[in-house]
């Protein structure tokens, strides 16, 4: 078991009964480490207030005071505390409620000579992740960014750049990149700093409405004009006199409506649908699209001439991948946004998690890692966000993953080791038991390592020389390769 940090780590074990404590002793004891154990509840905390210990493991059943309680007395003390429950009978409300109460992990006790060493590991890791992030600042705050565009990357003092200097224009303006990279707030941006920063800026989808209703919905329709138009309707157009039109997802718009959208830029007039009178707008367009508009003319999917006149000023944005030094700068904002409105304090990121998040591709870009934060607040047990509490990659294979975020066998830890085998474990076989099947994988390759060596292989698996046997016995391993 590997110890993180310098100077040395100890673990308070809680539990009535002594044997197991010294059984608990045995399995944890390791360079580095300080084990000290307890059978009553109020000793413990009491322990717990003058050692600080980087770990509490406390029984569940416990008594006169129950380990729920004791974790709701530590964490009460110090909202950082890692502390793991454990019961021999963990019942579905019981996992719950431990959790709910902020434990680093619940472990059933017939599990722990395959678990525990692994989750202590990881938990001891993450205490040291959470005193070292305790001395760290956050680089920036809310404040510090208005329109929530956030990057010091030289690929976004480009952009940044570009902004500034067609702001002050009227010229239609082309925001291309990948989806979730930030293209309306570029076009927000862009508005905020113009003159007609007074008035409205109105966004589109054109992607989001259906071919028959878009027209509509951009230029207004008159009374009766197609059946369901009970009265007239003033479009967007119309809306936005003196202001901006960001159309989002300018790719998707049907060749039809392409045709009118050109005459408005031509002419900056244009008729109600159902109508004949001829109406002027003074609006400035701002469009995006992640496709390439270059190859939807080559398809017929989009109209050459509109695309000129739509990237007079053309601002592409990086994808998240491509400015990697502006991840923790994002994540920091989005942390302190969220505490803002949440009224919540404010969570910090530990050294581990952000290396966790720049090495992650993030092919859903900003948008991702935005969600990616939400929901790790809601995940996390402490005021310090760990990687533990990362949940990265959802809805991706398990080759996916593998490929792009997780580091080469030779250097991962055991916590990272132990996520990719639960991966592929339960993504390429849904039917497999977890348990039994790391039983059974484990004790062979023990059996292998040590040469059939029993004594070795009991030492190696944390388990008596006659729990090894009798699991040999029920696997059915060949009395020939079970060596005395």
């Amino acid at each position: 078991m590997s110890t993180q940090g310098k100077g040395t780590q100890t673990i308070l074990i809680v539990d009535s009964e002594t044997d197991f404590l010294d059984w608990a002793r045995q399995q944890l004891k390791a360079s580095g480490v300080r084990v000290i154990t307890e059978t009553n509840p109020s000793a413990a905390f009491k322990i717990f207030c003058l050692e600080k210990p980087d770990l509490v493991i406390a029984e569940m059943h416990l008594r006169p005071e129950g380990g729920l309680d004791l974790l709701a007395k530590i964490r009460a003390d110090s909202s950082n505390a890692m502390v793991i429950i454990m019961s021999a009978f963990g019942t579905t409300q019981a996992v719950i409620e431990s959790m709910k109460l902020g434990a680093f992990d619940f472990l059933r006790k017939e599990s722990l000579p395959f678990t525990l060493k692994v989750v202590v590991d990881t938990a001891l890791k993450a205490s040291a992740e959470l005193r070292a992030a305790a001395t760290e600042k956050p680089s920036l705050t809310v404040e510090q960014y208005r329109d929530d565009i956030v990057g010091q990357s030289e690929a976004m003092q480009s952009v940044f750049k570009m902004v500034g200097r067609v702001a002050m224009s009227d010229v239609p303006v082309l925001v291309t990149g990948e989806s979730g990279s930030g293209k309306e707030l570029v076009a927000r941006a862009i508005h905020n700093y113009s003159e007609r920063s007074k008035n409205p800026l109105l966004a589109i989808n054109c992607a989001a409405i259906p071919e028959n209703l878009l027209e509509s919905e951009l230029f207004g329709h008159e009374k009766g004009s197609f059946t369901g138009a009970a009265t007239q309707r003033i479009g967007r157009f119309e809306q936005c006199n003196g202001g901006t039109l960001f159309l989002d997802e300018i790719g998707e718009m049907p060749l039809a409506v392409q045709s009118k959208l050109l005459r408005v830029l031509q002419e900056g007039e244009f008729s109600r649908v159902g109508g004949n009178a001829t109406i002027r707008s003074n609006v400035r367009i701002v469009a995006a699209t992640n496709r390439n508009l270059e190859q939807c003319i080559v398809t017929k999917e989009f109209r050459e001439d509109l695309y000129y006149r739509l990237n007079v000023v053309g601002i592409h944005l990086p994808p998240l991948r491509a400015r990697v030094e502006d991840i923790r700068l994002l994540a920091e904002y989005f942390l302190s946004r969220l505490a803002n409105q949440q009224h919540r304090p404010l969570l910090q990121l530990s050294s581990e998690a952000v290396k966790v998040l720049e090495a992650y591709p993030w092919p859903g870009n900003v948008r991702e890692l935005q969600n990616t934060l939400r929901r790790a607040c809601v995940l996390a047990s402490s005021d310090v966000l760990l990687p533990k509490d990362l949940p990265l990659g959802q809805g991706s294979s398990a080759s996916e993953i593998s490929d792009a975020f997780v580091a080469p066998m030779t250097a991962l830890t055991i916590e990272e080791a132990s996520h990719a085998l639960f991966l592929a474990l339960t993504r390429e076989d849904g039917d497999r038991e977890l348990l039994p099947w790391i039983e059974e994988d484990f004790t062979r390759r023990a059996m292998d390592l040590t040469g059939g060596n029993q004594v070795k292989a009991s030492a190696l698996l944390g388990i008596t020389r006659a729990t090894l046997r009798k699991r040999l016995e029920r696997l059915g391993a060949p009395r020939s390769s079970v060596q005395e």
